[in-house]
């Protein structure tokens, strides 16, 4: 018996069809590859110039940024270009600068928030009063990831302290003269709490910038008593400028009167020296001539009762000694 071996296997070659086609490949198929690879190499370079122009970022002087890495975040300082990994690294930037916000009215216009800025006094009377908030960032990963809204916690702190300062003060301190105090006292209490909370935010100033009441008649009666104090003080200055120019006046006059006194004080008791000297003197010429001494004496008393006399002194004998003529020559 004979076996023929069959195979499954068609005829090598292109193989007729039923209709008598040609098997071959369609010429189409090498223009889409050539398309898909010329696209390929497109999108390719796309994606490169992609990363390569998401690898880089700058910052400028007023800037910091926080590069997060997986999550992880790194605060960068310095100004300039710097480099990232593309879509891997993330980059957000924050503001240095300084900044502020209003509380009781928009700031930049005249539109005024009542809910903010109506308050209460220590002696129960009602006040409208105006701040202005000056912060700025200091620590960028805390401001960006320690809190939501590091601002909003800001505005909350200031208006709790702001009203529980204001409640610790009358009415006329809050208008007038207090408010360079509320404003320290104020201040002193945000800076500690921001320290305490550490959102990275730091209070730079706070300001009042109006106070006033709530009512018209009210704050023209404020005004009238603003107006008698400003009076009053005026008042005073003036009181003082004058009592400032009158002592030096009654200073320097007292003065003189102490010097005059004093010079009539020496010159007395100078000329009571004298007399004295001068009786001390006669009492020795006394002592050692009576009778003569007498006699001048005498002639001198005469002399200052009868200053127009004449005297004429003899000796025993009716010789003439001396001639006393007090008559005033002219």
């Amino acid at each position: 018996m004979r076996f023929e071996r069959f195979s499954t296997r068609g005829p090598r070659g292109p193989q007729p069809q039923a209709d008598g086609g040609d098997m071959r490949p369609a010429r189409g198929g090498g223009f889409f590859k050539k398309f898909m690879g010329r696209t390929g190499i497109v999108l390719l370079v796309l994606v490169l110039a992609l990363c390569l122009l998401n690898a880089f970022y700058s910052i400028n002087e007023q800037e910091n940024a926080v590069v997060v890495t997986f999550g992880v975040p790194t605060p960068v300082t310095a100004s300039g270009l710097h480099f990232k990994i593309p879509f891997i690294q993330q980059v957000r930037k924050v503001d240095m600068t300084i900044h502020g916000f209003g509380i009781g009215y928009v700031p930049g216009t005249d539109e005024s928030i009542p809910d903010e800025s109506l308050m209460i006094t220590s002696d129960y009377n009602f006040v409208n009063v105006d701040f202005f908030v000056e912060y700025r960032v200091t620590d960028p990963v805390r401001y960006l990831y320690a809190s939501r809204q590091p601002e909003l916690i800001l505005k909350t702190l200031a208006q709790s302290y702001i009203r529980d300062t204001i409640g610790l003060y009358p009415v006329d301190e809050v208008i007038t003269t207090g408010k360079n105090q509320i404003q320290s006292e104020i201040k002193d209490k945000i800076i500690a709490r921001l320290e305490k909370e550490d959102i990275g935010l730091q209070l730079v100033n706070i300001t009042i910038q109006d106070a006033e009441p709530p009512t018209a008649e009210v704050l023209a009666a404020f005004k009238e008593v603003e107006t008698a104090k400003q009076s009053a003080d005026t008042a005073v200055n003036n009181a003082n400028k004058y009592r400032s120019e009158q002592i030096p006046a009654a200073e320097a006059q007292a003065d003189q009167i102490l010097q005059n006194a004093q010079a009539q004080k020496e010159a007395r008791i100078n000329e009571a020296t004298g007399q004295v000297s001068r009786f001390e003197a006669m009492y020795e010429e006394y002592a050692r001539y009576p009778l003569i001494t007498k006699q001048r004496m005498y002639y001198e008393a005469m002399e200052e009762l009868l200053p127009g006399l004449r005297v004429i002194i003899q000796d025993e004998n009716g010789n003439t000694l001396n001639i006393l003529n007090n008559q005033n020559e002219g």
